[in-house]
């Protein structure tokens, strides 16, 4: 009788447990601060206000699923692209026909109070973050087009440094740099976003950029989609002086999904992945397909091989309690990278599951005030901290 009593007890705990956590979820104004399905729209023809489901991690309905409010779209390319910034406004042409034809759904939103007016309304609220200042092509002129057009961050550099900051990968990599960091035109650059009320995105650059931007900015400044260099250690991840300064600085950092930032095993789990797989991968480079293209498709002909060794659920949640623990609840939030990255933790297979993140927190002791921060409110408060007064 007694074991009956406890199971009941349980289950009903349980089911006070996801009510509440779902409730949460759905009284919060959850962002995410970085996703790449415009970069399938421009390379596949992908159109989110479709059904996705088995072609890519996003799409409008399930982003309704997964309670999402605000997204932040990521503009890119790689750089090597002849004209980089006509490639950024086709892509912000694609987010707006999408708009367009669904004005009940989503809203590109200029400013906050224009976000949170879409939140009432039930719509989710769009804003653009461009992913590599190469786009602006050296001209202030170019960055005030793409605020015009709603750009509310740029990733000063992606993985390729630009004549004016270095990125993380060519400061540890490339020996042919002669200058890291900021150059003059470069700290222009962020006085402008400053001036503007563009937010300065340090994921991606380089130790000496992120010093330099830190010195230079006079506003709160974001890690758009970055993780913890102590629990992971990558260039791209975030040191613990960094995470520091980005507090100090009043900024956020929003929290990569891609398993290769969030487990220290997943990279050499691939190499061995497609090692196992190289007959596959000469003959499809034979055939003309890039690297990159390569590992998307044999990650996705090899789904059960890949899942193997997808970074753990509760290794993102680390990276999340860890910047807590560092710095406080005030400075982290998310930006997933869906749709720009092959692998995320298991569970976290689409956009639909950011509730997972939520039930964690609670299941962690997480106040609700704290895990509204966490979802989107430290975010907002950088976005606001921004805009012009």
């Amino acid at each position: 009788m007694k074991i009956k009593i406890l199971l009941i007890s349980l289950l009903i705990s349980q089911q006070m447990m996801s009510q509440s956590y779902q409730k949460i979820h759905e009284k919060a104004i959850v962002v995410d601060t970085h996703n790449d399905i415009l970069m399938l729209t421009a390379d596949k023809g992908y159109v989110f206000d479709n059904n996705l489901k088995g072609l890519a991690q996003s799409d409008l309905a399930r982003w309704k699923e997964g309670g999402l409010d605000v997204q932040l779209f990521s503009v890119f390319c790689d750089g090597t692209q002849e004209n980089p910034f006509a490639f950024a406004k086709k892509q912000i042409d694609s987010l707006d026909e999408v708009v367009q034809r669904n004005p009940n759904q989503i809203a590109k939103v200029a400013n906050s109070k224009e976000l949170l007016k879409a939140v009432r309304q039930n719509k989710l609220a769009a804003m653009i973050g461009v992913e590599g200042g190469h786009m602006i092509e050296n001209n202030l002129d170019n960055l005030d087009y793409l605020y015009r057009r709603g750009t509310r961050y740029m990733t000063l550099t992606w993985n390729n440094s630009t004549d004016w900051a270095t990125s993380a990968y060519d400061e540890t990599f490339n020996k042919e740099i002669t200058h890291k960091g900021l150059t003059d035109f470069g700290k222009q650059v962020v006085q402008r976003m400053n001036a503007l009320g563009m937010l300065v995105d340090v994921s991606h650059v380089g130790e000496e950029t992120f010093k330099d931007v830190i010195n230079t900015s006079t506003k709160p400044i974001i890690a758009s989609h970055s993780c913890v260099y102590a629990l992971c250690a990558h260039q791209r991840n975030l040191k613990d002086y960094q995470i520091q300064a980005i507090a100090k600085n009043g900024g956020v950092i929003q929290v990569n999904f891609y398993s290769g930032f969030v487990d220290p095993n997943f990279f050499k789990n691939k190499t061995i992945f497609m090692e196992n797989h190289q007959e596959e991968v000469d003959a499809l480079l034979r055939s003309g397909k890039n690297e990159h293209d390569i590992e998307a498709e044999l990650f996705l002909k090899y789904k059960k091989e890949t899942d193997a060794f997808r970074a753990p659920f509760a290794m993102l949640m680390e990276h999340i309690e860890y910047i807590i623990r560092l710095v406080g609840v005030d400075y982290v939030g998310l930006g997933s990278d869906f749709d720009g990255t092959n692998s995320t933790p298991d569970q976290l297979d689409d956009v639909s599951t950011y509730p997972l993140i939520t039930k964690a927190l609670v299941e962690k002791g997480y106040s609700e005030k704290d895990i509204h921060k966490i979802l989107g409110g430290n975010f907002l408060r950088v976005l606001k901290a921004n805009e012009k007064q």
